[in-house]
């Protein structure tokens, strides 16, 4: 808060309270009525004072809370680049539109091909080879058996990539993630400075 720049709206909220206090003294109520009121008001001038000083902060504060709650928390998108900030658990995470529905991706450049567990698959439609044989893949958890699937649209923000190649399985949990075969659709990437940054 910079004192110079609020010190009017400081000085008029002050005056607002010497009036106000004044009419009800003027009044000849009770001074034990007059005090609590004053007080009451001198509250909510101070509320609304410190609401209007602090504002360009508590949007910041709003805008995070969006994004945590909507899954974009450290992701940016700028012209053609799309900007990730390592989050606390060390990992890059990327909010994607799979077949029109959002889905929080871990980027993993150790993981051949995107992977996504069967209830995302189930959720946002994506093809899935029943039939097939199933492949069997190397994880943290252990070796899982999982199907060959087909994304028929992964949007990021303006950008799509089309007939994306997945892996689908009941055996990865809760997390879905972003493989080398997403990379590789990319023109490039890079991380620097705890910041990964594509360029679609």
């Amino acid at each position: 808060m910079n004192i110079l720049e609020d010190g009017p709206s400081l000085i008029w909220g002050v005056i607002c309270i010497l009036l106000l206090v004044g009419s009800l003294a003027a009044r000849r109520l009770p001074f034990g009525y007059v005090a609590k009121a004053g007080l009451a008001w001198i509250a909510i001038f101070a509320a609304l004072f410190a609401i209007f000083s602090f504002r360009y902060e508590f949007i910041g504060i709003w805008e995070r809370v969006k994004a945590d709650i909507s899954g974009t928390a450290g992701q940016n998108i700028s012209g053609n680049a799309i900007e990730l900030r390592r989050q606390d658990d060390g990992h890059y995470w990327l909010q994607v539109e799979v077949n029109g529905k959002p889905v929080r991706f871990m980027i993993d450049s150790g993981a051949t091909l995107t992977a996504i567990n069967a209830n995302t698959a189930k959720e946002a439609q994506v093809d899935v080879d029943a039939n097939g044989y199933p492949i069997m893949l190397g994880t943290a958890n252990g070796r899982v058996a999982a199907k060959r699937g087909l994304v028929k649209s992964l949007k990021i923000g303006p950008h799509v990539i089309e007939n994306h190649n997945v892996v689908v399985s009941e055996n990865f949990g809760d997390t879905n993630v972003l493989g080398m075969n997403f990379l590789d659709a990319m023109k490039s990437w890079k991380v620097e400075r705890n910041v990964m940054v594509l360029q679609p």
